[in-house]
């Protein structure tokens, strides 16, 4: 760990990702997109897709980083209204520019917010999303119920994330590719060989699919979901209040 990320941790994991997070901002959609060769566009595309079934109005967008997936959201739903929350402001600095760019500056609003403890009132909006973020929330269990405090009642709470599959031979050749091939790349264009040591060992230390189910249930949830993809690198949580 470097000296800055030393010092930022003294305010906690929050603190900690708050500084990764700015750090690597200017790098962090070009490296995501290449790792991923793009397929995290097409699962965000996914989540976007079954949210919109039932048509939300008011739609929170957790971690929301630089935006992608609530673009995506507001394309699906065009009469949406979408609030994006993320402690990182420089990932919102450039997912603000994305915003407007793609002509959806009326619909979506970012601003600065902790997952763990939301301003927002009880029952406030119609669905509530996280892409690629709970695994770098601090208190699971805490975020997990802030998110049934504010969806409404028939309201549904839907969740990306990756995770370590569990086939030994996709699990081989992805451990290799993620804790060597990513931390090497990653380090060489963003400068910041530490986040990406941490982002691949934050996916090997993250609950498994059947853990995560058991919270969002424990937090009040029902009719929770766990959609694999890709040879459970990734998994779509879904949840109705």
């Amino acid at each position: 760990m470097s000296k800055d990320m030393e010092n930022s941790s003294r305010g906690g994991k929050l603190g900690q990702m708050r500084w990764m997070f700015n750090r690597i901002a200017p790098s962090y959609d070009f490296l995501n997109h290449l790792f991923t060769l793009n397929i995290d566009q097409l699962w965000r595309r996914r989540l976007a897709r079954m949210v919109a079934q039932e048509r939300p109005k008011q739609v929170l967008d957790l971690a929301t980083g630089t935006a992608d997936l609530a673009i995506a959201l507001a394309r699906k739903l065009p009469e949406a209204e979408i609030l994006g929350l993320d402690i990182s402001t420089e990932m919102m600095a450039v997912g603000e520019k994305k915003i407007c760019k793609a002509g959806l500056e009326q619909r979506i609003t970012l601003d600065e917010g902790n997952a763990e403890a939301l301003t927002q009132g009880d029952e406030s909006f119609d669905a509530v999303t996280v892409g690629f973020g709970v695994r770098n929330f601090d208190h699971l269990a805490q975020c997990f119920a802030e998110m049934h405090r504010v969806v409404r009642k028939g309201g549904r709470v839907a969740i990306l994330e990756l995770s370590t599959p569990r086939n030994r031979f996709v699990r081989a050749f992805y451990n290799g590719y993620a804790h060597r091939f990513m931390p090497w790349l990653g380090g060489l264009i963003s400068h910041d060989k530490a986040a990406y040591r941490y982002l691949p060992a934050s996916i090997s230390a993250f609950h498994r699919p059947e853990r995560v189910v058991e919270m969002l249930t424990e937090a009040g949830f029902k009719q929770v979901e766990a959609h694999k993809h890709l040879f459970g690198i990734a998994y779509i949580y879904l949840a109705v209040k």
